[in-house]
């Protein structure tokens, strides 16, 4: 049987391991946390981090395979396990480029991918020499996640408020709909589509807060993101899922907003809303498996269970069995032992022919069911 690696235990590393029991496969993670949500699911669990030339490389040298579950790893590691035969997914060379947002803002540049208009700040003060981009998001070019590392400055006067290391600094779009197309690129180049997902945000928290799917857009929008797609994960030349979020406009413009390299909280709805979930095709692109089957079983909404403002401590699920109780409603605990505001605990899938039953059970859900500390 392979040997596959996962640089990173948490959420998405515990969901893929879910996933990965229907596969003759032997799993290994690599992680600091001994208590983290994917620990007691793998064959091997390594304590490490993923962040250490030594601790990426020792992990990954007797391995056949490895993929990641969040882009903050050592890829100096990762390219001397390519040379030496290990198979990376995704490679490499596409972690360096999107792991800073910088360099991923002028990829899309170069490779002629439609995103919003910026500029390269790496202090304060350069903020006020780009007026013309205000109001704008500035966003670190390292280590943002979730959220943080992002600022909405609305004019020169707000330069406080950015970041003084290197940052892009965004003109701001005048959204419509944000949605997200998950793509699935296999170790021979074929390419699946998932349908689109529309994503839904918390305002304060800058978090994902529920999410319809398949999004309802015209032909032609779809069309332009499907395009815009395509064409990225062929610029990229690696196998992998690609989560590729977009802006569009007010006068109906697509724009790619950000790239994961991997599995995302957008594509999750895909374990029960899809024929083969992101979390079975990513198996499936791992051991050469062909593609699955992308279509929807039916339409989905899906609402993310997160930390409670003023809560922090051993997690505690108010209002879980009420939750339970609904029909064709799937919960999803991450196993976290701790709960702290705006962290993801979990989330909430659910299935309905009917949009406006998806939008009321969201809303439900939203007010019955609270991750809290005992």
């Amino acid at each position: 049987m392979k040997k596959a690696g996962i640089l990173g235990g948490g959420q998405l590393g515990r969901m893929l391991l879910q996933e990965a029991a229907n596969y003759a496969v032997i799993t290994h993670i690599l992680e600091k946390d001994i208590d983290c949500p994917a620990a007691h699911l793998c064959h091997h669990f390594t304590q490490g981090d993923i962040t250490t030339f030594e601790d990426v490389y020792n992990f990954g040298k007797n391995l056949d395979v490895i993929t990641i579950e969040i882009e903050n790893v050592n890829t100096e590691a990762l390219e001397k396990l390519e040379k030496e035969g290990v198979t990376i997914i995704p490679k490499p060379s596409v972690l360096k480029v999107l792991q800073n947002k910088i360099q991923q803002k002028e990829f899309y540049k170069n490779n002629g991918i439609t995103s919003s208009e910026f500029a390269i700040t790496y202090n304060k003060k350069e903020i006020d020499q780009h007026k013309s981009l205000f109001p704008a998001v500035h966003k670190a070019a390292l280590g943002g996640y979730d959220g943080r590392g992002v600022q909405i400055l609305q004019d020169a006067s707000d330069a406080d408020k950015g970041f003084d290391n290197p940052a892009i600094l965004e003109k701001l779009v005048d959204i419509k709909q944000e949605i997200s197309i998950i793509v699935a690129v296999s170790t021979t180049g074929e390419i699946k589509i998932y349908p689109p997902v529309e994503m839904i945000f918390d305002p304060l928290l800058n978090l994902l807060s529920h999410q319809i799917f398949p999004a309802v857009l015209s032909n032609t929008i779809l069309w332009k993101a499907e395009a815009l797609a395509l064409n990225l994960v062929k610029a990229f030349n690696s196998p992998g899922i690609f989560a590729i979020e977009f802006f569009i406009d007010k006068q109906d413009n697509v724009l790619v907003n950000e790239t994961a390299p991997r599995v995302h909280n957008s594509g999750h709805q895909t374990i029960e809303a899809s024929y083969s979930s992101q979390f079975d095709m990513l198996w499936r692109i791992m051991l050469n498996y062909p593609l699955g089957n992308t279509e929807s079983i039916m339409p989905a909404a899906m609402v993310n269970i997160i930390g409670e403002e003023g809560f922090s401590g051993p997690a505690f699920y108010r209002g879980i069995e009420e939750v339970l109780s609904m029909d064709n409603v799937f919960v999803h605990l991450y196993g976290k032992k701790t709960t702290h505001p705006g962290r993801k605990m979990g989330h909430v899938t659910i299935l309905s022919n009917e949009k406006q039953e998806l939008i009321h059970k969201c809303n439900q859900i939203k007010r019955t069911i609270f991750a809290e500390s005992k």
